[in-house]
């Protein structure tokens, strides 16, 4: 990976915006930072007003582990397309929606049974419907709280898809459409012929490996060498950064007082 913040990665977005990209983006960790607890997570105000600058121009959409009515509650901003759930949360596939729930039904009878032992090693569990978050940041031993998600995972890897996350683990049903397909899918709807797709966790990866040669990929954060992201940038903070750069390609003027682009 280079980062984007060269000239290279500059001339890769100019290449981009030639043509009529889709923005997709992430939430936790990309356009907000990552927080202790979930509920808190926000995205500021100087964002939202940036990717609603960018909306009046491009189709933005946010493809997010979180679901489509927590993630829309902290934007401040209408977003052409909202996926939730790792990009199984598709608003036109209800009856898709009904079975990936009730997927998920043996394994919240366990969690139910197990409730006490979660609380007791700190683990949160968070029910998103159609995927399961296993929280174990604020956990004041994380070696236990991975085993005990370990051992109540253990009978189901043979039915359900279990991946990792940023002090979480992640379950949805097996085959349940990933942020890969669910961004081709917006590709469709958007009629879009390529994208920009910025995100920093384990279920971004696909989208990274699955794309096409004239996407733009980008990885935040430095802390997975391995990614098939082709650029990336240091954290937050940085997509701010690339969310102006991309009005200033695009011509939007507007009078922010202050200017975020890095000297090159």
């Amino acid at each position: 990976m280079r980062h984007l913040f060269t000239p290279d990665g500059q001339a890769a977005l100019a290449d981009l915006l030639s043509r009529k990209p889709l923005l997709a983006f992430d939430f936790d960790g990309t356009l907000a930072p990552i927080v202790p607890r979930p509920d808190d997570a926000r995205l500021s105000f100087a964002v939202a007003d940036r990717l609603r600058a960018l909306a009046e121009k491009l189709p933005v959409a946010i493809v997010t582990g979180r679901t489509n009515e927590d993630v829309q509650g902290r934007l401040h901003f209408y977003p052409h397309y909202v996926v939730g759930n790792h990009g199984a949360e598709d608003e036109l596939d209800l009856e898709g929606a009904r079975l990936r729930t009730l997927a998920l039904d043996a394994l919240r009878a366990v969690l139910q049974v197990r409730q006490t032992d979660l609380v007791t090693a700190g683990v949160i569990v968070e029910d998103k419907l159609q995927s399961i978050a296993l929280h174990y940041r604020l956990s004041r031993r994380r070696d236990d709280a991975q085993g005990l998600i370990h051992d109540v995972l253990a009978a189901f890897g043979n039915t359900l898809h279990v991946f990792a996350g940023k002090m979480v683990v992640n379950v949805v049903a097996r085959g349940a459409p990933d942020k890969a397909v669910a961004v081709r899918r917006l590709l469709t709807r958007s009629a879009c012929t390529c994208a920009l797709f910025a995100g920093d966790d384990v279920n971004d990866e696909p989208v990274f490996e699955a794309a096409e040669p004239d996407w733009l990929t980008v990885r935040v954060g430095r802390d997975y060498p391995t990614s098939k992201a082709r650029y990336f940038l240091d954290g937050p903070h940085e997509v701010a950064m690339l969310l102006e750069h991309l009005l200033v390609h695009l011509g939007v003027v507007r009078t922010t007082g202050i200017s975020l682009l890095p000297a090159l």
